[in-house]
């Protein structure tokens, strides 16, 4: 396998991914690297099957064995949520700010900070033939938004074991301990041993 389509278009987690996935004897693509198509609707229930939709879609279409993420931040103080829906969650604020406020103010009223990141990441190497590779990080919500790094739900999740959000590390800091990296270092073990 020379090469791999990583199916996304966000470039932070394309960088974040091939910093992760930085093996010679593989070239990783993305959906920038062709001419752009219509993506799959995310209609799965789990994080697992949302990848599986865009990783089956990218082989179909691209003929090339394919792997997608989906991930997403699961907050106790609001049932779990956002969960699978975390993007969506984001853009019904006009802007993340106010999407941070409202999160922040749930967890101070229920007393609950608590709060972990899921990965699910799928690999079609051929039709019917899909492994799933998950990582999971356990963590807090900061009491308001800090650090200008990362993307998404990064400046109000701090990591256990830390004392900075993820948007307060470097590039190199949170991809040693993060949720993809865990899935990630999975399916490189899966490719390359």
């Amino acid at each position: 396998m020379n090469n791999l389509l990583f199916f996304s278009h966000n470039h932070k987690k394309i960088l974040e991914v091939k910093k992760i996935l930085n093996n010679k004897n593989i070239k990783i693509k993305n959906l920038g690297s062709f001419e752009k198509i219509k993506e799959p609707i995310e209609n799965g229930l789990s994080f697992a099957e949302n990848a599986k939709i865009k990783s089956s879609f990218g082989l179909k279409n691209f003929e090339i064995p394919c792997f997608a993420d989906d991930s997403g931040i699961c907050i106790e103080a609001i049932k779990n949520k956002p969960g699978i829906k975390s993007k969506r969650f984001l853009e019904k604020f006009a802007t993340k700010r106010y999407a941070f406020e409202n999160i922040i103010s749930n967890v101070i009223k229920s007393k609950n900070n608590k709060a972990f990141f899921k990965t699910a990441i799928c690999l079609s190497i051929q039709n019917n033939h899909h492994i799933i590779f998950e990582g999971k990080i356990n963590g807090k919500i900061s009491t308001k938004p800090k650090g200008l790094n990362g993307f998404g739900y990064d400046p109000i999740f701090i990591p256990e074991g830390y004392e900075k959000t993820f948007a307060e590390m470097s590039i190199k800091e949170k991809n040693k301990i993060s949720h993809r990296k865990i899935a990630l270092m999975k399916l490189e073990s899966f490719l390359f041993n």
